[in-house]
C-alpha cells in the first residue's frame, strides 16, 4: 500500500493562523470579546467642501405679510405618435408653499421722508410692495401619483433621476407666484407697513402721521 503524503510543517502553520483569524473575527462581530475591535465597523468620513460665503447683502425690507398656499398640479405629458403605456407621464403632485410681501425701505428717498419744523408731524412715501420667491415646504409637499410608460421607465432607470420631481416643482412655485399677485397679500403687506410705522412714529412723539404708498 502507498503510504499517505505528509503535509509540509509550514502548511499546517498557515491552516492554524487562518482557523485563528476567523475565530478573532468571528469574536468580534459577534461582540464576545469587548476589547476586540470589530474588523466589519464602518466609518463615516465628512469630505464636503466648506460653505463658500458668496455675497452679503444690506437688508432693509420690512417683511409685512405672509401668505400660505397649496394646489395640486397635474401635469399630463403625452407623446404624439405613440401610446402613452410607452412613452408618457402624468404626475399629481401636491404643492404647499409660502410667499412673502415686503416693502423694501431702503428704496424710501430723502424727498420721501418729511418732518415739521416744530417736530409735531411727519410725512412718509413708501414704495409698493413687492413679492419674495416662493419657498416650497418639503415636508408637506409630495407626488401624490405617477403614471410612467414603459421607455419613460426605463430614461428614468438609467438617468437616476425617476419622476422628473423638478419640473413639477417649478410649475408649482409658478402656480404659487401667480396666485400671490391676484391674492390681496400686496395689499395687505401695505397696510401693515403703513400700520408699523405710524405706531412707530407716534411712540418717538409725532403727533400726526402721514404714511402713503407711492
Amino acid at each position: 500500500m502507498r503510504a499517505a503524503r505528509r503535509l509540509p510543517w509550514y502548511a499546517g502553520l498557515s491552516i492554524t493562523l487562518a482557523a485563528i483569524a476567523a475565530v478573532l473575527f468571528a469574536s468580534a462581530s459577534l461582540h464576545l470579546l469587548p476589547g476586540l475591535p470589530d474588523p466589519f465597523a464602518e466609518k463615516t468620513t465628512d469630505r464636503s467642501q466648506p460653505v463658500l460665503l458668496r455675497s452679503i447683502q444690506d437688508m432693509s425690507r420690512y417683511t409685512a405679510a405672509n401668505g400660505n398656499f397649496q394646489l395640486v398640479v397635474d401635469l399630463d405629458r403625452e407623446a404624439v405618435f405613440l401610446p402613452s403605456g410607452l412613452l408618457g407621464r402624468r404626475t399629481l403632485y401636491v404643492a404647499a408653499g409660502s410667499v412673502e410681501a415686503y416693502v423694501d425701505l431702503g428704496k424710501v428717498p430723502g424727498s420721501g421722508v418729511s418732518v415739521s419744523a416744530d417736530r409735531n408731524s411727519a410725512a412718509i412715501t413708501l414704495p409698493h410692495a413687492q413679492l419674495g420667491q416662493v419657498a416650497l415646504d418639503p415636508k408637506q409637499s409630495y407626488v401624490y401619483s405617477q403614471e410612467r410608460g414603459l421607455f419613460d421607465r426605463i430614461g428614468d432607470f438609467f438617468s437616476g433621476n425617476p419622476g422628473n420631481q423638478q419640473q413639477v416643482e417649478q410649475l408649482a412655485s409658478e402656480r404659487i407666484q401667480k396666485a400671490a399677485q391676484s391674492s390681496g397679500l400686496l395689499q395687505q403687506a401695505e397696510r401693515n407697513t403703513r400700520d408699523a410705522l405710524q405706531q412707530l412714529l407716534r411712540s418717538l412723539g409725532f403727533t400726526t402721521v402721514d404714511v402713503r404708498v407711492g
